[in-house]
């Protein structure tokens, strides 16, 4: 369940929120392959299950990159702002891959609200740090403090 706020500006009474988790979402190798497809790289720990079920993790691994990219997709499932004429990815912070993604994994996103200011322009600018799990595993995949921001 997403948390939802009204105006950009609610964001700025909402600093150490938990989000919660989004639903969990199998990483397949059709999505890695199609990520390989997108980015051009095609290594074979990637790309090749034959090859990569005699490599360290058994079986073909997601790019780092792909599970980062899956932030975009879980934090919409987090968190709505209703009211705002524009919205922007600002960048990341402190990114970090943890384990590996084998083919065949559930993941899902958990999120909370690490800053909020008011930038130049009147425009809202939040920190969320997003951790990427992995159904039945102790590590997550990635962690990373997104940063955006809202303009009036």
């Amino acid at each position: 369940m997403a948390i939802t706020v009204d105006t950009p500006h609610d964001l700025l009474n909402q600093v150490g929120q938990d989000l919660g988790t989004t639903e969990w979402l199998v990483v397949d190798q059709d999505r890695i392959d199609g990520f390989a497809q997108v980015t051009g790289d095609h290594q074979w720990i990637h790309v090749d299950p034959v090859r990569a079920k005699e490599g360290p993790f058994g079986t073909t691994i997601a790019h780092g990159y792909l599970t980062l990219s899956l932030v975009n997709l879980f934090l919409p499932q987090l968190l709505r702002i209703q009211s705002f004429a524009s919205g922007v990815n600002v960048g990341l912070d402190q990114v970090r891959f943890i384990a590996p993604v084998r083919m065949g994994s559930r993941l899902r996103g958990q999120g909370q609200i690490l800053a909020v200011k008011e930038v130049k322009g009147g425009a809202i600018q939040s920190v969320v740090r997003m951790t990427v799990e992995i159904d039945g595993q102790e590590k997550p995949a990635c962690v990373a403090d997104t940063i955006s921001r809202y303009f009036p």
